[in-house]
């Protein structure tokens, strides 16, 4: 597993680039996209030193922004997301929502589980 991403919940995508442009030198910002599978707003964000943001709104986050927490995922890249999933289990995580492709990603596929220190992202490299 390679890091890719931090994913942040928020209200308004645009006032919240707005508000991290003030704190970090942003270097790229993708097309603001509607995904109905994962029923939720995005955007990524890329920082001058390659850090990668992605900002969530909508229906998939909600409760987190009405409890006004930010942190919603951190995202790996795996080369394959099946074998992954099946070693986190292992270790005892939950599988919180199977692969399916994300819009934002070129329609790579991305599955969510919960471990120990929250909820991480895969993002399968090919």
């Amino acid at each position: 597993m390679k890091f890719h991403h931090l994913g942040l919940a928020c209200k308004n995508i645009a006032a919240e680039i707005a508000s991290i442009r003030k704190i970090h030198n942003v270097t790229t910002i993708s097309p603001i996209i509607f995904d109905p599978e994962q029923n939720a707003e995005l955007v990524l964000l890329t920082l001058t030193d390659g850090t990668r943001i992605e900002l969530i709104a909508g229906k998939q986050v909600e409760s987190f922004v009405r409890k006004n927490i930010t942190y919603y995922h951190i995202c790996f890249e795996v080369d394959d997301i099946h074998a992954e999933i099946k070693r986190l289990i292992r270790e005892h995580a939950l599988l919180i929502s199977p692969p399916k492709p994300a819009l934002l990603f070129n329609s790579r596929k991305v599955a969510f589980l919960h471990v120990s220190y929250g909820l991480i992202e895969l993002l399968n490299s090919k």
